[in-house]
């Protein structure tokens, strides 16, 4: 796209379009047109997206379609699933979508058959500890991408769980992590899942290498090693020079972005806890929202207008984050793995040809289960000036057996999105206190205080269930949603060049190698730990 986004016809007519009706009420829209929440709602490969709840008319979606068309997002879709290197600053494609394709190339048809051989030998117990002990847990030590997906993954499917082995995730550097992971675990039956794409990873590999003094400890033979490590990496040589044996490492290639590899055999650990034909119905899940994504006209594609949906309010209504809101427990880890995929994708300042931006780009995401939540933070979204969109997302069916709880739950998601739409004037407030016998001075003072603004936007995602195919489905919208505004904010939304400052800094000084100059704050901070370590 030659043309600067701010001077495409389309971003002109939004900008016309949101001053002539940034003010205007969706109580108003939708008493306009009774039939608008069946105009703005869909499904698509078991998912369905209400997103009626919006300040934005079907003229104004109509017009961000047009945006995208302008931004060209139908060839770059094609780019993107034909394998061009839409990845441009690593000059490499960002083929995850392969992964879960109907028909898989050799490569990653082997990769999935290597996994299915090996959870079958965890699970028939034919897989042996040092000890020659069944292995009973198995404790995967990754960070990023290497974590969060597997580790959300697991908890949706917590019901789908086989119960042959216990997963564990361990990821921060802080030794909390995995002192309280192991404290509880036998060194003759537990694995570890090293996964790390480079095997460069420094906190990866310091608790790899400490879990691995904690197997020595038990066993001092380096050969224990090869029954109770296997490696996931694209660098294998690295791996073995660890000591996992060449035979206990599973392939991942550089084609596959961090936060994109759940659906590799980075999901080692989801296929170990849910079993291997659920794992490949999580896989089938996410390619029939990669057939919907890249089939469906804009205007019925749920990727496409969660994306432009989002675009309206950050770059026109300068929203700076949105909240996603999971109305199911087993959801509780959706916020932060959207963190990463979102802000680590999207948060950029230049464009693909390294101009700076004059738009914003990604929102802060941030989030946490219902109803927790309305005893927290839900006070901001209703009551502050702030407009901050809401995802909210919930299962018509529970996986448990307490229905009760269960109906309380839906319509508390349901009443939340009413509230935040509708809200609640001050007369009305006043109206109801009086009836209920407040005197009229009080009603009047505290009807100021108990009013509700309204008028805030929220999108409502209906999953039949929380089931492999469901959840497969609802992350892959969520990577397309990204991707199209990737897209239209002309950016790379593959690369990650942002977390690599801090990592060195933090090499150098604990390698003493920091600068001569370094700045005074930092010194006092370093000196402070010194001094603290010389105290032990």
């Amino acid at each position: 796209m030659s043309v600067k986004l701010t001077h495409t016809a389309a971003w002109k007519e939004l900008n016309k379009q949101f001053q002539a009706t940034k003010k205007q009420r969706m109580t108003e829209l939708f008493a306009e047109h009774p039939d608008r929440a069946t105009q703005f709602s869909l499904e698509a490969a078991g998912l369905y997206l209400d997103y009626s709840k919006n300040r934005l008319s079907e003229h104004t979606l109509v017009t961000l379609c047009d945006l995208a068309r302008e931004c060209d997002l139908t060839n770059n879709i094609e780019a993107l699933f034909s394998g061009k290197h839409v990845n441009f600053t690593e000059d490499r494609p960002a083929l995850h979508t392969r992964l879960r394709a109907k028909h898989v190339d050799e490569q990653v048809n082997n990769t999935l058959q290597q996994m299915r051989l090996f959870v079958d030998s965890i699970y028939d117990q034919s897989w042996r500890g040092f000890s020659n002990k069944p292995i009973t847990d198995v404790v995967n030590i990754g960070i990023g991408g290497s974590d969060l997906g597997p580790h959300l993954v697991t908890k949706a499917l917590a019901a789908y769980t086989q119960n042959k082995v216990n997963v564990h995730f361990v990821s921060n550097i802080d030794g909390t992590d995995l002192f309280t992971t192991l404290k509880s675990l036998n060194p003759e039956s537990t694995l570890f899942i090293v996964a790390s794409k480079s095997f460069t990873t420094i906190e990866t590999l310091t608790n790899a290498n400490t879990a691995k003094q904690w197997l020595l400890q038990s066993f001092p033979n380096p050969a224990a090693i090869k029954n109770h490590f296997v490696a996931i990496t694209a660098n294998p040589y690295r791996a073995t020079e660890f000591g996992i044996a060449e035979t206990n490492i599973f392939a991942f290639w550089d084609w596959v972005g961090g936060r994109y590899s759940l659906w590799s055999a980075i999901g080692l650990p989801i296929a170990l806890a849910i079993g291997m034909d659920n794992f490949m119905l999580l896989l089938n899940g996410a390619n029939v929202m990669d057939e919907h994504f890249r089939s469906a006209p804009f205007e019925k594609n749920m990727p496409v207008l969660l994306a432009l949906i989002s675009l309206w309010y950050i770059n026109f209504y300068h929203c700076h984050t949105q909240a996603i809101i999971p109305y199911d427990e087993n959801l509780a880890l959706l916020p932060s793995y959207l963190q990463q995929l979102d802000m680590e994708s999207n948060g950029k300042s230049v464009n693909q040809k390294g101009a700076s931006l004059n738009y914003e780009t990604a929102p802060i995401i941030w989030g946490g289960v219902g109803s927790n939540g309305q005893h927290a933070f839900h006070q901001l979204l209703h009551q502050s000036e702030r407009i901050i969109p809401v995802d909210f997302i919930i299962c018509l069916q529970n996986s448990h057996p307490y229905r009760q709880q269960h109906e309380q739950l839906f319509y508390n998601c349901v009443a939340q999105s009413q509230a935040l739409m509708e809200g609640q004037t001050s007369e009305q407030v006043f109206c109801n206190m009086f009836a209920e016998g407040m005197n009229d001075a009080n009603a009047k003072t505290l009807s100021k205080h108990k009013a509700i603004p309204g008028n805030k936007p929220s999108n409502t995602l209906v999953l039949k269930q929380l089931d492999p195919q469901s959840v497969g489905a609802l992350i892959a919208l969520y990577e397309h949603k990204v991707f199209v505004q990737g897209v239209i904010w002309q950016i790379n939304s593959f690369d990650q060049y942002g977390v690599e400052l801090g990592k060195q800094l933090a090499s150098a000084l604990q390698s003493s190698q920091a600068a001569v100059d370094i700045n005074a704050s930092t010194s006092a901070l370093l000196q402070l730990f010194k001094r603290s370590d010389q105290k032990k």
